[in-house]
């Protein structure tokens, strides 16, 4: 069993400085918060939600003081997921991989370029006597998804994947794979739907940002359920609302978009009633997922009529 690095020790409490404890598994995390069987510091990565507080994975996995032999009962986080074993950035790292490689490939392959044209997102680009030719509002609805994978400049999918990485590590741990990849997903789909509706129709866009922002909504609503101190995310959202609105070629309302949908969706996880989590979750997502379809509904029909 691999064993963490040696730290401060995670048992005394805040030093004379008046700095709070280290997690007994990270011990570089300072954290509030304390497994409420035997007391260990725990950060929001090691927490796993209980009917009272929140355990430590020891507890957890031996069944400490809950009557009932281990294994008896699943694990989960704070938003009702079940704790999976193994890698716990293993979709952050598929998603960064994936990224990647569709930008190795429309680097390096000779039809780099037209696969960026076939696949980017576009309202519509018409022809005399203005019939539309290309784009969502002729049928290609896939461009909506295909737009969030893709990436033109080196700085772009650098900036996004770092964002990805930073952010989401934490949230994958804290919301479980599924749920992750599903606000991951949405938020950008909702994204591209408010590019689709605002944008101009032969505008192109790309890129992962509305589900980075997406992540972004997402992590400041969960470290405010944590009682986190909010100004490093806040500093954070501020800084890339300045680039988004003071900056040329910035798809602004794929960043809007994302940021609002991954907000709500995360609203809905954390908030939910324990005894209606799956009704309030999946209805969040449902609802979500409806407004990305009205609104894409709403803006072909404005194109195509």
């Amino acid at each position: 069993m691999e064993q963490p690095p040696k730290g401060p020790d995670p048992q005394q409490p805040a030093g004379a400085d008046g700095g709070l404890p280290h997690c007994y598994r990270h011990p570089g995390r300072e954290t509030g918060i304390r497994c409420t069987r035997c007391e260990k510091p725990i950060c929001t990565d090691c927490m796993v939600d209980a009917s009272v507080g929140f355990q430590c994975p020891d507890c957890v996995r031996s069944g400490s003081g809950t009557g009932h032999p281990p294994g008896a009962g699943q694990p989960r986080t704070v938003v009702g997921s079940v704790v999976h074993a193994g890698d716990p950035r293993l979709v952050t790292k598929i998603l960064v991989g994936l990224n990647l490689a569709v930008f190795a490939v429309v680097s390096l392959a000779p039809a780099g370029e037209s696969i960026l044209r076939d696949f980017y997102l576009i309202g519509g680009v018409s022809a005399p006597p203005y019939v539309l030719l290309d784009g969502v509002a002729t049928g290609e609805w896939y461009r909506l998804f295909t737009a969030m994978f893709l990436h033109e400049e080196i700085w772009h999918i650098a900036f996004n994947m770092l964002g990805l990485w930073w952010l989401g590590g934490p949230l994958e741990t804290a919301l479980g794979r599924a749920r992750f990849l599903a606000l991951y997903l949405l938020s950008g789909l909702a994204g591209s739907a408010l590019t689709y509706a605002v944008a101009a129709p032969n505008q192109p866009s790309l890129g992962a940002s509305g589900a980075i922002f997406g992540l972004l909504g997402a992590t400041a609503v969960l470290m405010k359920r944590m009682n986190y101190d909010m100004r490093p995310v806040i500093a954070l959202l501020v800084i890339n609302l300045i680039f988004t609105f003071g900056g040329s070629n910035i798809a602004w309302e794929a960043h809007i978009g994302g940021l609002v949908a991954g907000a709500l969706l995360a609203l809905a996880l954390v908030h939910a009633p324990r005894e209606k989590r799956g009704l309030v979750q999946y209805g969040a997502f449902g609802l979500v997922f409806a407004a990305v379809l009205v609104t894409v509904l709403v803006r072909t029909a404005s194109l195509t009529l």
